[in-house]
Order: C-alpha cells, then structure tokens, then sequence
C-alpha cells in the first residue's frame, strides 16, 4: 500500500506490498515554513495508521536532522515530531532518514534539479566550498527498502550513499553530463556533519566509487 504520487512513490511501485505502508506522501520541500502543510501530513498520517493498525508502517524521514545548522528549522522539527508519533502508535514500523534524494522529475528546487537548471539557464551559482551533501537515487531507496523489509523492525535507518560529496565534486560531474559549463563562484562558506551509516547500508553501495555513483545518478534521471 503506497501513500503518496511523487518520485518517491512512483519509485516504489513494483515493490507493492498488501501488508505494508509505504508513507511517501506529505512536505518534501526542506524551506517549507506554512504550518498547514505540516498539519496535512500529520493528520494524514494518524488517519493511515488509525486505519490499518496492523500494517507496518515505513515512512521517509531526513538526514538533515542531524545537521545543526538546522535543528530550529520548521521541516526538521515537522519530521522529528512525525518520528515520534510513529513510535508512539505503530506497532511496526521503519523510518528511513534519507540522504538528497534525486529522482526523475519532481520538485525542481531540490539540489541536483537546482544546479542542473541552472547550468542550463546559464544562471551564475554561488557555492559554499566547505558544504558537503549526502546523494541517494530513488529507485535505489526502493530497492533497498524492498530488500531489507524483514530485516529491520521498529527503528530508524540512515539511507543514502556513504560519502560526503563537496559541491565543486557534484558541479564537476554534472558538467560533463550536461557538455555545459557552469557559471559560478565560491565562497569560503559551508559545513558539513557526520552520519553514521549501518552494515546494510554500506554493503548495498560496496564496490561503488562515489565517482561511479554520481556517473550513474545523473545517466539514471537527468
């Protein structure tokens, strides 16, 4: 049972299952500050697992809440509470806190949607040369999601592709794909956080140079 149309979603089509929720629905933009989108996803949720209390539940959470840069922000509190409902009223549950996830399509202000239409825009980029960011693809959460159902049960997961990513690296690769320049400037900005990153996690991506990783996300969805 899947909740929610977007990238995520339609990602998780062929994984299908009767007795499983897949919550891919609600705010998924990361600058959302209007409270009634927050309260829709919520209400939304309590409804789904007041439903089918029987079901297990896997919903999609984020990284970014571990960065502390954004601890006070409105999205990373809406999906802290969201986390902590779910552990309240499941009886079966995994929460997946993804890395920036990168799919065919949707919200153009997410990062890679971002610099790629704006390389092509030829609009000038300011980029913080001390920023890092985690990648994920989202045929690749699916499929790992789909593969470790069984293996996980009520706790929370860190899923993204286990490397840091500077943006002058992520710049780079998307140049070549696109065969067009990008306009930008860097400024000593930026920082990063560490995530640890469990067994499964590590072996799903083994033998992948972040090289390759970023090869295969930009010739899988751009």
């Amino acid at each position: 049972m899947i909740i929610g149309n977007g990238i995520l979603a339609n990602a998780l089509r062929l994984y299908d299952k009767e007795d499983v929720i897949f919550f891919a629905s609600g705010v998924s933009n990361s600058l959302e500050t209007n409270s009634a989108e927050f309260e829709r996803e919520i209400a939304l949720l309590k409804s789904i697992i007041g439903q089918h209390p029987d079901k297990k539940l896997i919903y999609f959470s984020t990284c970014s809440i571990y960065d502390p840069s954004k601890t006070a922000s409105p999205y990373v509190m809406h999906k802290l509470t969201i986390e902590k409902t779910i552990a309240q009223k499941c009886s079966s549950f995994v929460i997946f806190r993804v890395g920036n996830a990168v799919g065919r399509g949707g919200n153009p202000n997410t990062l890679i949607n971002f610099l790629k239409n704006s390389i092509l825009s030829k609009n000038k980029l300011t980029i913080h040369s001390n920023a890092r960011r985690i990648l994920i693809g989202t045929d690749d959460i699916a499929i790992f999601v789909a593969r470790h159902l069984q293996d996980l049960n009520n706790e929370i997961v860190n899923l993204a592709y286990p490397y840091q990513y500077s943006l002058p690296e992520i710049l780079s690769q998307l140049e070549n794909h696109l065969n067009e320049n990008a306009d930008y400037e860097s400024v000593d900005e930026g920082s990063f956080y560490n995530i640890e990153f469990d067994r499964y996690t590590e072996d799903f991506f083994k033998g992948l140079s972040p090289d390759e990783y970023l090869k295969k996300i930009y010739s899988s969805y751009l």
